[in-house]
């Protein structure tokens, strides 16, 4: 997979070429901005997909290719309507998931961050305060954003947090250098539901259960009500294929 190191590289080395070709060749001067313009649009995707690795290492799927197990994954909660709804049905189906918290949300609802963590979810970091500016972060300010989520989860469970997953899935140099000081490991997703657009119930559960293959990783948000219903519906077809869903923790045992 490309990477902000290899693109980097390429468009320097393009843009010599063109100062080469502008001196000595007459070349029109526009061609100069040309490496630039390939470096930004490279850059741009590589930091709103989180699978393409591109600024850093993130797990997007077991590499064991032939288990039965999946990993469904929940962001931006715990939400005081929808998480404990998706608690009962994860509990009704005997399966596990895995929570990537939002750090205020924890210390708002630290009871259900508790039933959470008793009824044996994995739990990881989502950022303190998922912002919508988070891209623009520094790596102080980042770094502050894990620390704080971090020390929250410590303080009502008594846990060290393991896993981290990017708010909205952007990554970029200040973010990698952020994690690269913790002992967080960076997770995406190889299926992304869209459970918050305004998709069908059954077309979410289509999209997610026409591709699903041991290993994956799914992205869902407890924080839309249909979500519940797509969950139900993903359980019950994970139980006719004889898949089973459990956390994160279990998913990727000794694989990183």
């Amino acid at each position: 997979m490309l990477s902000f190191r290899h693109i980097t590289g390429a468009a320097i080395i393009l843009f010599l070429l063109s100062v080469v070709l502008v001196v000595f060749v007459d070349a029109p001067t526009y061609i100069m901005t040309l490496p630039w313009l390939f470096w930004l649009v490279f850059t741009a995707i590589g930091s709103f997909d989180i699978r393409w690795n591109y600024h850093l290492q993130a797990v997007h799927r077991s590499s064991k290719q032939d288990s039965k197990r999946v990993a469904v994954t929940f962001d931006d909660g715990p939400n005081p309507k929808i998480t404990p709804k998706i608690l009962d049905v994860l509990k009704k189906h005997n399966a596990t998931a895995t929570f990537f918290c939002v750090g205020q949300q924890m210390k708002k609802h630290p009871q259900l961050l508790k039933r959470m963590h008793d009824e044996q979810h994995t739990i990881g970091n989502h950022t303190f305060s998922h912002s919508n500016a988070m891209g623009f972060f520094g790596k102080r300010r980042m770094l502050s954003e894990l620390q704080q989520t971090n020390n929250i989860a410590k303080e009502i469970l008594g846990v060290t947090l393991r896993w981290f997953r990017p708010a909205f899935g952007v990554t970029n140099p200040a973010i990698k250098s952020a994690v690269s000081e913790t002992e967080l490991h960076v997770v995406g997703w190889s299926i992304r539901s869209f459970d918050t657009l305004p998709i069908s119930e059954a077309s979410l559960t289509q999209r997610i259960t026409k591709r699903i293959r041991g290993g994956d990783i799914i992205l869902l948000h407890d924080s839309s009500e249909k979500t519940v219903a797509v969950l139900e519906r993903l359980l019950l077809f994970l139980h006719d294929k004889r898949m089973e869903a459990v956390s994160i923790d279990v998913l990727l045992k000794n694989q990183v």
